[in-house]
């Protein structure tokens, strides 16, 4: 009997609603399918709180902690204080969902950036990694990340990661250099994704995570359709195909990297 590969959904929205009375049979799905671990990024107050309590319920389960760029216009002077009491929870492992998004533009660039910059300080703060959002934004993410380049770093582990990563191969060997993993989720398996097909082969396994964003991108063959952990085994054979390699080398390996990253063993 081949065993199942065991995996780890690095980034998943358990926390919206588009999972409320459903939540036990997509674990359930998840579980037959080999995911273990699921890592759930909240993007503002509320969702930080109900991640938390979902972290706090199930063992295989983790919380971050944080404000996406989409809401931060809601940042006033006491968020990072209650940021800080929620990240204290045991559960939380991050601080994320955090970065830029010039495509939607919800809040202005500059206050973007400012909110980004005041959560990469609280992630420092804390010694906890981050969960990065960008899009159409990678010259001013880039920009915030070399801030908080510290030369003879003492800490063993990489500094977070650039989730459902879409740039290009040089921001990639840029943010790998600085100590960041790349995430990949269901737009590696598109049809039309070459471009980051070939990003992600020079890349390596040894720099990536997994990840479904659910419910949002879900993998071939289940486009536009709510998105679920348990389909993060078709990102998994994608990969294995771009490294000639087997599912459950493909798992070992990306599964190692966030359980690294994150600390899921707490060691």
């Amino acid at each position: 009997m081949i065993a199942q590969p065991v995996l780890i959904d690095t980034h998943c929205h358990l926390h919206m609603p588009e999972f409320e009375g459903i939540l036990d049979q997509i674990l359930e799905t998840a579980s037959q399918n080999g995911v273990e671990k699921i890592v759930i990024p909240a993007i503002d107050l509320a969702s930080s709180k109900r991640a938390i309590l979902l972290a706090s319920s199930y063992d295989n389960l983790f919380a971050a902690v944080g404000i996406h760029p989409h809401d931060a216009k809601t940042w006033d002077e006491n968020s990072a204080h209650f940021l800080k009491e929620l990240a204290s929870s045991p559960n939380v492992v991050a601080i994320g969902e955090i970065g830029l998004d010039y495509y939607r533009n919800y809040t202005e660039p500059e206050i973007q950036r400012a909110v980004f910059h005041a959560q990469m300080e609280l992630a420092a703060e804390l010694n906890l990694p981050v969960i990065l959002h960008n899009r159409d934004a990678t010259k001013d993410v880039l920009a915030e990340l070399e801030v908080w380049q510290i030369p003879e770093t003492s800490s063993p582990y990489p500094r977070g990661v650039l989730h459902s990563f879409s740039a290009d191969s040089a921001a990639a060997t840029q943010v790998i250099d600085w100590g960041y993993l790349i995430g990949i989720s269901g737009p590696i398996t598109y049809k039309k994704a070459d471009q980051l097909r070939a990003v992600v082969k020079e890349t390596g396994l040894s720099s990536i995570v997994l990840e479904t964003d659910a419910p949002f991108l879900a993998p071939h063959p289940h486009r536009g359709k709510r998105n679920q952990p348990g389909w993060i085994i078709h990102i998994a054979e994608m990969l294995a195909s771009i490294f000639h390699t087997t599912i459950g080398d493909t798992a070992s390996i990306t599964s190692r990297n966030a359980n690294t990253l994150f600390d899921l063993n707490h060691e």
